[in-house]
């Protein structure tokens, strides 16, 4: 392990100067202020656990007509008869789902994992080799596409032609959590299906169509893909943003695994990657021309609106800094000065107001109509992205709009919504943990900025244990060994 470090010091860091910006207040050890007081931070902590403890389905419970027959408690978005892997990392970063969840979860999104050949469904719609699913019902069926229940349905190709992206970079970050928490090697090196755990994600993050040239996320018409989850009702073509930015952080994750693997050639081509694709960001998707009000587009091909939450993210992973940062935030909070243009009640819309691609629609291909789920209403699950990036310079907008969001969640007798907005119209699944779980993760400090996760190893004193992490005995083809069922996700 020692010599692994020594080597990450000459090989990964030098080149990661240009991808990890100056160490901030937190890698130098020094506090930042809190966003949240702590009467705030308890409102939020309880409600997000009361939350999630209606996204549990039983074992043996009916879930929309679907019985869960996995043997264990699963946790759902709310509202929805699968585990989504998306919302169930996002859940899992509040902190509040115990670890031997997250195990059990990990292990079935690995054992659902499709195998080493390609699957066709049907009319030019195909799983790849070694894709994650986009989420597994409670019955344990594994569903490759958005907008079904039914593994089976090509449905033409209208959710894409092939599996989200974002899916194959989230397992990463489930891993990187759970490593962080226990002993990574014997995390990363159990067994399933033949395959170690760090193979299944190094093999996981090769499923996503990349542009070669800039190691971004791209698609096409032919063979379209989800970029995000959150957009998964939007037609998007050529590269794209928020996939990209989650690549991102996902090579800088797999870099962090790779150590604990003792692979500093592994490690140092994933920052490589990252690097690419950080110096491609801007160069791709700023607004150069000026047609898109100073904000990051969504994609520079079909559905390339002005990009708020991409925005948003960027600069909160460390994507985008110096000029590019400050001009962003600029128009962040220029655009958060027009009641409704962003936000409404502390939640975000896709797209500014100012943005529309028409009269009738939010994006320019679109499934719902406008104004209503992702074509136009406000969600709060990026409203902890956007507190902390605007406390550090501007900390009464953050004061603000923090307690719009506050006010909000008061105001609906814990109710919490997977969207909101246009007098309630936009109202809809009134239970849904990730729009709560993920903004107490990021504002708790528990979902790690991606420019934080390999700064720590350059001070990280060298320890090696072999004994086996005590939640990963041994057991042939299992990581969690059989924790107790029905867990309570506290």
């Amino acid at each position: 392990m020692k010599r692994t470090l020594n080597l990450l010091a000459a090989l990964l860091f030098a080149p990661l100067a240009d991808v990890l910006p100056a160490a901030d207040a937190v890698a130098n050890g020094a506090a930042q202020p809190e966003i949240l007081a702590p009467d705030e931070l308890a409102l939020v902590r309880e409600l997000a656990t009361a939350t999630l403890e209606t996204c549990g389905v039983a074992p043996g419970a009916i879930a929309h007509g679907k019985t869960n027959t996995l043997g264990f408690r699963a946790i759902t978005p709310g509202g929805y008869p699968a585990i989504w892997i998306l919302d169930f990392t996002m859940n899992f970063s509040s902190g509040l789902i115990a670890r031997e969840d997250g195990l059990r979860h990990f292990q079935l999104i690995l054992e659902k994992q499709n195998g080493p050949e390609p699957r066709e469904l049907g009319q030019q719609v195909v799983i790849p080799a070694h894709a994650i699913p986009d989420h597994i019902n409670v019955d344990g069926a594994p569903v490759f596409f958005p907008g079904t229940y039914d593994p089976l349905a090509h449905m033409n190709g209208d959710w894409g032609f092939r599996p989200p992206s974002n899916n194959q970079f989230e397992v990463i970050s489930l891993a990187h959590m759970l490593a962080r928490s226990g002993d990574a090697k014997a995390l990363l090196s159990r067994e399933v299906g033949g395959r170690t755990v760090y193979e299944r994600l190094k093999l996981a993050f090769t499923v996503p169509e990349i542009n070669p040239a800039t190691q971004l996320v791209r698609t096409t018409a032919a063979r379209r893909s989800v970029g995000f989850i959150f957009y998964d009702a939007i037609e998007m073509t050529g590269d794209l943003l928020m996939a990209s930015l989650i690549r991102y952080r996902t090579a800088l994750n797999l870099a962090w695994l790779a150590t604990k693997m003792d692979q500093p050639e592994d490690a140092k081509h994933y920052a490589g990657v990252a690097q690419q694709i950080r110096s491609h960001i801007l160069p791709v998707f700023a607004d150069t021309d000026g047609t898109h009000g100073g904000w990051l587009k969504a994609s520079n091909g079909i559905s390339g609106q002005s990009d708020v939450w991409g925005s948003i993210y960027a600069i909160y992973i460390g994507a985008v800094e110096g000029e590019a940062r400050a001009a962003l935030l600029r128009t962040i909070t220029a655009a958060l000065a027009k009641p409704g243009e962003i936000e409404f009640e502390g939640a975000l819309r896709h797209v500014p107001l100012s943005g529309d691609f028409s009269p009738t629609t939010m994006w320019e291909k679109a499934r719902p109509q406008k104004n209503r789920y992702m074509n136009g209403a406000y969600w709060h699950v990026p409203v902890g992205w956007l507190l902390t990036i605007l406390q550090p310079e501007y900390p009464k907008l953050a004061q603000t709009i923090k307690q719009h969001w506050l006010g909000h969640l008061r105001a609906q007798q814990g109710k919490v919504w997977e969207c909101i907005g246009w007098d309630g119209q936009a109202n809809k699944n009134p239970s849904f943990g990730t729009s709560i779980a993920l903004p107490l993760g990021v504002l708790s400090r528990r979902e790690l900025r991606a420019d934080r996760l390999l700064a720590p190893l350059a001070a990280e004193q060298p320890t090696h244990s072999t004994t086996p992490d005590r939640e990963i005995q041994p057991k042939a083809d299992r990581i969690d060994a059989g924790a107790k069922k029905d867990s309570k996700t506290k």
